[in-house]
Order: C-alpha cells, then structure tokens, then sequence
C-alpha cells in the first residue's frame, strides 16, 4: 500500500521526506541524499514503461495512474511516495483509490511564502508566480524533455490542491503546516510518525535519539552546505543558462512580510482569503 507525503510545490515536501528518509532508512538518523530514493516521486516516467501512451499528449499517462500504482503494490509492501498532483481526477481518470492508497500527511504552507520560493526554482516574477498559484489547469512536467509528458503532474491552483487532500473520505491523511514543522520541528516530527505508524500498522517504538539526529542532519544550513559541495539531486537546469538553479535558496529567511510590498501583499491576501483564514495564517 502506499503513503503519499503530498502537497504543493514549493511547500517543504523535500524536508519533510527527508526527515521521513534519515529516520525510516538510516541506522542512526543521520541523513544523505542518497536516502531520498526511498521516497520518490509519483508520477514518473518509469511507472508507465509498460504501457502503451503517447507522451507527447499531456494528460496521457492518467490513464494508467491506477494500473501503474496496482503494479507498484503487487508485493503487499508499504511504500512512501511523495507527490504534487492533486488527489482527484482528469479526463475521468483517478489519481489513487482506496484499494491503493493507506494514507497521507499533506503539507501546507502559507501561500505568499510559496510565492518567492516558486519565483526562484521556476524563474518567475511575483506576479507570474502567483498566476502560476491561482490556474486551476496548472500541471507539471520535465521541462528539460522536449515534446515529452511522461512525468506530468495535475496540480491545479494552490486552493484545488488543499482541498482535494483534504476535504475527502478515501483515506485518512494528517494535515501539517509548513510553519509549525518550521517552528516546533520535534514534536510535530513526533505526530507524523505516531500517525504513520498508526494507520500503517507498524509496531514500533519511537526513537527520540533517532528523530533528532534526523531533525539536526536535515537543517537548512546542512542540507544547503551538503548542495554546495555535492549539489542537489532534485535541483533543475536553469532555462536562461547553462547553471543549475539552488535548490535550498532563502530558507527560514523566506518571510514574505519583508519581501513582498504592500500592495502585492494586499493583492495576494486577498486572493488566498478564504483559505489563509480557515488555516489561521495571519492577514498582515
């Protein structure tokens, strides 16, 4: 069965899943990239090697999201993805379903920060990157693969996406905010691997040495040092040059309240209204 990490880009998926990798498939809680295969994506190309779609229309491999998820669990195994798509469907084609999926912990982040992460890893300007957060038809793909979608994502606006995860019944997921993992790292660690061990039945005890070795292998400053020298896997090719774009760029630095100017910040409140105040983010 499968446990998705899920949320929107740009939304702390990769520090959480590399928290979730330093802890389930380390020894010690000591995290290297190397782990991070623990924990891939879905969709990707190689789920559908063995079915017959045609990759340069865009929504071709929804097709086969379910069949290639009942080949993934032909073993009985659990097994962690993480994802951008929404949980819903396209073309009358399902994301998951219950017989597939066992649950999820969907990460939400106050969208006018999501805002200038999304400027620097996609090259946009604000007000490009919070179009970008409002399309209800955005999806993702290897921009590097010309005229190929095999990797195509359905993300939809930052709003449809929340929703679709959470404001459903097919199985249980554990919302975090970005924020209180930010701010309370180790005992919000704490709720997601009690929650993962409850739904998925693991008997095992929590190891606080563990979890903090995750916590303190996993910060900013590591995880961005450990790009310096060795770079980052999942970073991506600039598309105005050759450079490939930092992946870990303002970290805890990242407050819109001081990036942004008022009338943006007026703007974007505005916009993310309905949602800012069911999660409880301030209006500032």
């Amino acid at each position: 069965m499968i446990f998705w990490i899920a949320s929107y880009p740009k939304s702390g998926n990769t520090w959480l899943r590399s928290l979730l990798c330093a802890y389930y498939y380390s020894s010690d809680g000591n995290f290297n990239q190397k782990l991070l295969k623990n924990i891939s994506q879905f969709p990707q190309k190689h789920h559908f090697a063995n079915f017959d779609y045609n990759p340069k229309i865009v929504t071709d491999t929804s097709r086969f999201w379910i069949k290639a998820q009942n080949e993934i669990n032909r073993d009985s195994k659990l097994k962690f993805f993480k994802t951008h798509n929404i949980l819903g469907a396209i073309n009358n084609n399902n994301f998951t379903n219950k017989e597939n999926s066992i649950g999820g912990i969907y990460l939400v982040r106050d969208p006018r920060n999501i805002i200038t992460s999304l400027q620097n890893h996609f090259e946009l300007n604000k007000d490009e990157a919070l179009k970008f957060m409002l399309s209800e038809k955005k999806y993702l793909y290897d921009y590097n693969q010309a005229n190929d979608f095999s990797d195509f994502q359905f993300i939809s606006s930052w709003e449809k996406n929340y929703k679709s995860w959470t404001k459903q019944d097919i199985f249980p997921i554990k919302v975090i905010k970005y924020e209180e993992l930010m701010n309370n790292t180790f005992e919000t660690f704490k709720e997601i691997i009690l929650f993962i061990e409850k739904i998925t039945k693991i008997k095992k005890i929590f190891i606080e040495s563990k979890a903090k070795n995750s916590i303190q292998s996993t910060s900013f400053n590591k995880m961005k040092k450990i790009e310096q020298s060795k770079g980052f896997n999942e970073s991506v090719l600039s598309k105005n040059h050759s450079k490939k774009i930092p992946f870990f760029h303002l970290g805890p630095k990242n407050d819109w309240k001081k990036i942004l100017n008022e009338d943006f910040i007026k703007n974007a409140t505005l916009k993310f209204k309905p949602l800012l105040t069911e999660l409880n983010y301030i209006f500032l």
